[in-house]
């Protein structure tokens, strides 16, 4: 029987023959001869002599009968993969059907072995691992992180030709030293978006994307499991994760002393600004394209890749969404009306605008997010006339490093807060919380209360799982990250009840300002709440205290989950986050909970609420499982942790006579004006000091 550990090791080295070795240690997949591609046939067994010694693990793979994969191998292995193109994810959906039917993990084994050397790597890694997140039987693993497996997705291309110099030169492991990753390496000082790199080019932020787009997949193969796709409030969770992101994009632009982010809502016009990627994608052997200032949309004809959208097919799939919404239903594929509700309308919302399989209506409501990925990745070449790939845009784990993934995002949330602001405004009763009172809400930091400090900070990264066709051993990169110095909430409740009784603490910030300096009205601000923390209290009659550290927030996971510190590294925690499984992968880096700030200091509003657990609490069904980020990622085949709408109490407009936060607030809610200031210097690590050659 084979032990479901081992199909991790066919995530290493993801270009390499699967008859490599693999995992560190040297271990081989013996790989039945009717297995091997004609690349290599007997080659096989004589590299793996070479490699790999007799004493060292062998993987033994039982030959059994390989269902039809030519679907998905249609898609070349060096061509490009993305999300975002239909038949890439229907190849996908097929392959992860295949995979999802096999009776055993056994016959799993044998048919990914198989599988690995023919189908494109990204497709294959994106497949089997959602697999193995709905496989009963694959529950547990912890999967590779996608920057461990596709580094160059992350890290540009003249520090990919280092990291191989380094482990082909130095041999001894001890002697190798990380490369270090630029701060400023795709535009200068000139470019004003250029400001605003350590956000868009985070290793973290843009994990986030990738990982959320893979455990909420959005197409399965017709007739199979819909369960995969159909998870509770996903629509809702595309929406509401989104929007956070431009919330806080427009944060660390104030922060920057820029404007907040112009949606690009016609596609007529051109895009101001360029994005030059220096990037190589080592699967296909080509860099990413970049794209030029003052870029001009055209219609996509690549029949090659299946794709046809025009800027007509666009604005008829918008006009046809925003009639939906101003009509308040939809009408779906049997021409039966579905109304947009104050409940699920969001949620059908989200389904149509990801265009998943929840779609009520594909035909009628198009595919507007993805395919406007789409029109600006091929920008460069919408007809396939110079053969070229897409840019960043094309891809979800690289998306975000471009400027212009904010401007589409600014406009997909402005469809969304279209239904938003056609529903009722919430009543001050249905936001207050009877015999509850919020006294005062503070935070500290270092000894200091509502002051936060922000710095840049070193961290190394170890890439050489997908470090292909070179010697092995550790491959370190040292990168430069935004991060904050811990701090905790502290806020006083009181209650009046006489009886103890439950509560959600919800907890957000927004820029005080706006771009021009003027006090935000709340109109405006509610858009840039972001949410930092939302937890159970059980508050007893009488004042209570309580205080929350910020490292738990509900938003983010843990430094150690992003960056997969080593077990040697003295910054590896001995905490059971390291020992949870793929699903809690998901959530917001946790080094980028607090916008950056400004080095004069930059004002923000905290905002603490204490809403009614009695009218909050979902009652949940089955097995627990991952509960580290539920607020942007949900939880694993459960409900959604909460009643209200995502983004409670900002996501709808105010009452009547609500002009600025202070008059929004009722008796359970509270805020202060909190301070956070970016200070300049950078926590090193120790410098790279002489080899010693001895």
């Amino acid at each position: 029987m084979a032990d479901k550990k081992n199909l991790l090791l066919l995530f290493d080295h993801p270009t390499e023959p699967v008859f490599m070795d693999k995992g560190g240690n040297k271990t081989v997949f013996e790989v039945p001869d009717s297995y091997m591609t004609e690349n290599y046939g007997e080659l096989c067994k004589s590299v793996q002599k070479r490699i790999s010694a007799d004493r060292d693990p062998k993987i033994f793979v039982r030959e059994i009968s390989i269902p039809d994969l030519s679907y998905p191998e249609s898609l070349k292995r060096n061509e490009p993969f993305s999300l975002f193109v239909k038949s890439h994810r229907q190849k996908a959906g097929h392959l992860i059907e295949v995979f999802l039917t096999l009776e055993s993990v056994d016959h799993l084994q044998s048919v990914a072995v198989y599988a690995r050397d023919r189908v494109h790597p990204v497709l294959f890694n994106y497949a089997l691992s959602v697999a193995l997140l709905h496989r009963r039987d694959t529950q547990g693993l912890d999967l590779p992180s996608f920057w461990q497996t596709f580094p160059d997705r992350f890290v540009d291309s003249a520090v990919m030709q280092k990291l191989r110099e380094e482990s082909y030169v130095v041999q001894n492991l001890a002697q190798r030293r990380p490369i270090v990753i630029p701060t400023k390496y795709t535009a200068s000082d000139l470019e004003p978006e250029h400001r605003l790199w350590y956000f868009r080019e985070d290793m973290g932020v843009n994990l986030h994307h990738w990982h959320w787009h893979l455990i909420y997949p959005i197409e399965i193969t017709p007739g199979a499991d819909r369960s995969i796709v159909d998870k509770d409030r996903r629509g809702e969770l595309f929406y509401y994760m989104h929007q956070q992101v431009i919330a806080r994009y427009n944060a660390e632009r104030f922060s920057n002393h820029l404007g907040r982010v112009q949606p690009f809502n016609k596609l007529t016009d051109t895009i101001a600004e360029g994005y030059f990627p220096k990037m190589d994608s080592l699967v296909a052997s080509r860099a990413f394209p970049p794209r030029f200032d003052n870029t001009k949309l055209s219609d996509v004809n690549r029949p090659v890749d299946q794709l046809r959208v025009g800027i007509n097919d666009m604005n008829l799939w918008s006009s046809r969404i925003l009639e939906a919404i101003h009509q308040g239903f939809v009408i779906n594929r049997n021409e039966e009306k579905i109304y947009l509700d104050d409940v699920k309308g969001i949620d059908i919302l989200g389904n149509m605008i990801e265009a998943s399989v929840l779609s009520p209506n594909q035909t009628m409501y198009g595919d507007i997010h993805n395919m406007g990925h789409i029109l600006i990745a091929y920008s460069h070449d919408p007809t396939n006339r110079h053969l070229e790939f897409p840019g960043v845009m094309g891809d979800a784990s690289t998306a975000m490093r471009d400027p212009i993934f904010y401007k589409w995002h600014a406009y997909i949330d402005d469809i969304f807060q279209e239904h938003k602001r056609l529903l009722p405004a919430y009543r001050a009763d249905e936001l207050s919380y009877q015999d509850m009172e919020v006294l005062s809400v503070k935070v500290e930091s270092r000894g200091q209360q509502n002051r936060l400090t922000t710095f840049f900070k070193e961290s190394d990264v170890d890439l050489s799982r997908g470090m292909d066709f070179q010697p092995r051993g550790n491959v370190m990169v040292r990168l430069t990250h935004l991060q904050h110095h811990p701090f905790k909430y502290t806020f006083v409740v009181n209650n009046t009840s006489g009886a103890p009784r439950y509560g959600y603490a919800r907890i957000f910030m927004a820029p005080k300002v706006d771009e021009n300096g003027y006090e935000m009205l709340f109109a405006d601000q509610r858009l840039m709440m972001i949410e930092l923390d939302k937890f159970l209290i059980q508050v007893p009659p009488g004042q209570q205290t309580f205080t929350r550290d910020s490292t738990s927030s509900n938003v983010t996971i843990p430094f150690e989950r992003t960056f997969r510190v080593l077990p040697n590294s003295s910054e590896t925690p001995n905490t059971p986050e390291s020992q949870e499984d793929f699903f809690c992968g998901c959530g917001w880096p946790n080094h980028m909970l607090v916008p950056k700030g400004r080095a004069e200091g930059m004002s923000f509003d905290l905002f603490i609420m204490v809403s009614n657990y009695d009218n909050d609490r979902v009652d949940q069904y089955g097995a627990d499982g991952c509960s580290t980020a539920p607020s942007y990622c949900g939880l694993r085949d459960r409900l959604y942790p909460d009643r209200k709408s995502m983004g409670f109490p900002f996501d709808r407009l105010p009452r009547t006579n609500v002009i600025t936060l202070d008059h929004f607030l009722t008796s359970n809610m509270k805020t202060a004006e909190i301070t956070i200031t970016h200070d300049s210097t950078i926590e090193k690590l120790p410098s790279l000091t002489n080899r010693n050659r001895n």
